[in-house]
């Protein structure tokens, strides 16, 4: 008895997690946060351009209603701004180690 109410429990958190489909909620939240990244890396001049084709791509399929798509595609531009950041930041000093002294 207990077994099976343990496996009932489980069967039923792991279908309460994967009956979430994002919504237009989480998309704007995603794109939010991915825009304010990518406004960061073009602020530092290292805005990557598939960052942009990501936020497109996110605001293309929201617009569709394909928020699956359109939140997986802003998380991925936020990614992107977020590496440009990274590599803006690392090879401002970088460059140092590489001159010819």
């Amino acid at each position: 008895m207990k077994r099976s109410l343990a496996l009932a429990l489980l069967l039923t958190l792991g279908l309460a997690s994967a009956a979430h489909a994002p919504n237009e909620a989480d998309y704007k939240t995603a794109y939010a946060a991915a825009e304010a990244a990518a406004k960061e890396a073009a602020s530092l001049r290292h805005q990557w351009t598939v960052t942009v084709s990501a936020l497109a791509a996110a605001k293309k399929a929201a617009d569709g209603g394909d928020f699956d798509r359109a939140v997986a595609a802003a998380r991925d531009a936020e990614a992107l701004a977020k590496a440009s950041i990274f590599q803006a930041v690392s090879e401002k000093e970088a460059w140092k180690a590489m001159e010819i002294r």
